[in-house]
């Protein structure tokens, strides 16, 4: 089924039953009087490097308070990831539906807070730790876990959210 973007234009097909948010909602570079949006990024990039800050910071008080073991399942890092990727799921529904031409809460939200607050490089090297102290088990649950909510949380956000925008 093709649907056209209410507010690019963009034609988009989707299989029945599947929704799919446009790619990137802030810039679309077919649209003449949005490609010049790239020609003055200052905004944009303050945007982001103040959203990081937030993120980064929330992040590093999630790691403090919850510390684990080397050998141990990262909680507190997957709690982050998991909950960070629902958020964004549920951000991006409300951005194209609800606050479309808001320019700047996606790149301070999204790629700022969010982009800040979730971190696969932390989740990374505490696989890579664990499996250097020989917690191999942990290492490969921790992997599969993280990927597996992850995903079905970013996708659980974007479908409560296009329920509650409908």
């Amino acid at each position: 089924m093709a649907r056209a973007h209410a507010r690019y234009g963009v034609r988009v097909s989707e299989p029945p039953g599947l929704h799919v948010e446009p790619i990137d909602p802030d810039v679309d570079l077919h649209v003449p009087g949005q490609a010049g949006e790239l020609a003055r990024p200052v905004p944009i990039l303050a945007s982001i490097a103040a959203g990081s800050v937030v993120g980064s910071l929330s992040r590093y008080g999630f790691q403090v308070a919850f510390p684990h073991a080397v050998t141990g399942f990262g909680w507190a890092i997957f709690a982050v990831n998991v909950s960070g990727c629902f958020l964004i799921g549920v951000l991006m529904v409300l951005i194209t539906h609800r606050w479309p031409d808001r320019r700047l809460l996606r790149p301070f939200l999204g790629v700022g807070v969010l982009g800040g607050f979730t971190t696969f490089s932390a989740y990374a090297v505490d696989i890579d730790q664990a499996i250097l102290a020989g917690a191999v088990g942990t290492a490969l649950g921790y992997l599969v876990a993280t990927v597996v909510a992850a995903l079905a949380a970013a996708w659980a956000g974007s479908t409560v959210a296009r329920r509650l925008v409908a």
